[in-house]
């Protein structure tokens, strides 16, 4: 049976272990030979940023035996052994300088024992820095510097002002002296979630590689089409038999539940590499990554930003503005595409705009369930039955089924209580309401769609019937229709060969409930 490495983020115990390996090695021989000495690489939670981090270490530290069988094997002819310092800020995260100064002072000690040296300096940038010079001295070899989860400390307390300051000082102070220390360096690697700004953090590090949107290196970690199929067969076969599917049909499961993820302009999609390793184990397909992290914070963010959760889906921005240091951003969506709730889904070389969205069904559907109590209803079971209740009429394409359940629902909020006593008045309020709940269909619901002559409020597509929805508050569902022919909402899907269905939609701001609709086939 093949053993998954499940939790395991060592290069050494996976490769000891027997477990499953998906090859990567010849990007660290690239990366690792390449005139870049310092390189940096943004990637979301729980994608393989610390087993990257570890196979440098083993690469760099002259494990040939643990590389046998991989594509480096063949690459490499030297295998040179270098002084390794590996650091992983990953448990400093109790927000506050003492704590992360404790955590690397121990980072250091270990080393430093490792390495049989003598603690020289009281301070981190001191010790660091004679670290690495005593290093150099005793071996006669450069140091390879391995930094892994370097925004940990920076994210903790990403939405307090008067600890972020304070934080970035410290982390400048650790990271100060890699440019001075450079005539004794051979490799610095460092990785993280978010992209903070190179001037607040590595100030002076004015050669640093960021390699995270490089067409090259974009499945460098995560899990392609090919590395499934070829890695995976026993497991897809596993889940096959377990949810009674064909082979194909497991794998287009597969995909749309966790591929989806694009790090560069030109790239394939690659897989969620935890969701795959937990379906792989259990032979049953959820929502594991989703499941992993509760990014509460995204909302708190949001709100900061006033951000339409119905426009997240299908911004279409320049890389500046997604691709940009974490704590000076201008809208949420750094915030999202480094945390990996929205990717790459195309890009306008004409134009350099980027068109971002959510990667796949996992992701979208995890989201709109944490945005219920937000947008919806502070009861989350009865808006999640409902939800599913009106998913479930759409899929059986019963359009006035599902809008009386929404609305028998909405009408029943109590919105003098909870998270939406303050809910404001609004067309676009109530928009999104819809769109939450509609998007239990998965991906296949899209909000604020773009077309020659405006934004169609909501479209849901099922197998057969593609529905175009305008909603008006306080006015016409007769005047909803109109608009949808006069904008031509529909035309873009005539040809598809499925009934377009036009719906207009009347809300009562009084009422707080849809007043009526109107469907025209």
């Amino acid at each position: 049976m093949v053993r998954y490495p499940i939790g395991i983020q060592t290069f050494e115990k996976i490769r000891s272990q027997g477990c499953l390996y998906i090859d990567k090695t010849q990007y660290i021989h690239a990366i690792a030979n390449s005139s870049m000495n310092y390189v940096f690489l943004s990637r979301p939670r729980r994608f393989g940023k610390s087993l990257l981090t570890s196979t440098f270490d083993a690469y760099f530290s002259g494990r040939k035996e643990l590389f046998m069988g991989l594509a480096i094997e063949k690459l490499e002819k030297e295998w040179t052994v270098y002084p390794v310092l590996h650091f992983s800020l990953a448990m400093a995260k109790m927000g506050t300088v003492e704590d992360l100064f404790r955590q690397i002072n121990m980072q250091l000690t270990r080393m430093e024992k490792q390495y049989e040296l003598m603690r020289d300096g009281e301070d981190v940038t001191t010790r660091f820095y004679n670290l690495v010079v005593n290093l150099y001295n005793q071996t006669g070899k450069q140091v390879v510097v391995l930094i892994d989860e370097y925004d940990a400390p920076m994210l903790t307390v990403l939405h307090d002002p008067e600890r972020l300051e304070p934080m970035r000082t410290a982390l400048q102070s650790f990271y100060s002296p890699l440019k001075d220390l450079d005539p004794y360096l051979r490799f610095v690697f460092i990785t993280g979630i978010t992209k903070f700004s190179q001037l607040s953090i590595f100030s002076q590090l004015n050669n640093l590689s960021n390699i995270s949107m490089d067409p090259e290196y974009s499945a460098l970690v995560g899990f392609t089409q090919e590395e499934l199929e070829r890695d995976f067969k026993e497991g897809i076969q596993g889940i096959a038999d377990n949810n009674e599917l064909t082979y194909s049909e497991a794998l287009e499961k597969l995909k749309s539940l966790y591929d989806g993820y694009h790090f560069s302009y030109k790239s394939d999609g690659v897989y969620n590499p935890f969701s795959i390793l937990q379906a792989m184990r259990t032979s049953h397909l959820d929502n594991y990554w989703f499941a992993t992290g509760t990014p509460s914070f995204l909302v708190k963010m949001m709100k900061k930003f006033k951000t339409n959760v119905t426009q997240i889906d299908g911004s279409k921005v320049p890389a500046t503005e997604f691709d940009a240091p974490t704590e000076n951003m201008r809208s949420i969506l750094p915030l999202f595409y480094q945390s990996g709730y929205i990717t790459i889904k195309d890009y306008d070389p004409r134009s350099y705009r980027y068109t971002l969205g959510y990667p796949n069904e996992e992701v979208k559907v995890g989201l709109m369930d944490m945005f219920i109590p937000f947008f919806v209803s502070p009861d989350t079971i009865e808006a999640s039955n409902a939800c599913w209740y009106i998913s479930e009429a759409f899929l059986d394409d019963d359009v006035d089924k599902a809008l009386s359940a929404a609305r028998s629902f909405f009408a029943g909020i109590p919105y003098q209580e909870g998270t939406l006593k303050d809910a404001p008045q609004s067309e676009g309020h109530f928009t999104a309401m819809l769109y939450v709940m509609f998007s239990f269909l998965n991906r296949y619901v899209y909000s604020q769609v773009r077309s020659g002559k405006g934004r169609l409020d909501i479209l849901v597509e099922t197998q057969k019937t593609v529905y175009v929805m305008e909603l008006k508050m306080d006015g016409s569902v007769d005047e909803a229709l109109q608009q949808i022919d006069d904008k031509g909402y529909a035309i873009p899907y005539e040809t598809g060969g499925r009934r377009i269905v036009k719906v207009g939609i009347n809300f009562s701001s009084k009422e707080r409930t849809i007043k009526e609709w109107k469907v025209r086939a």
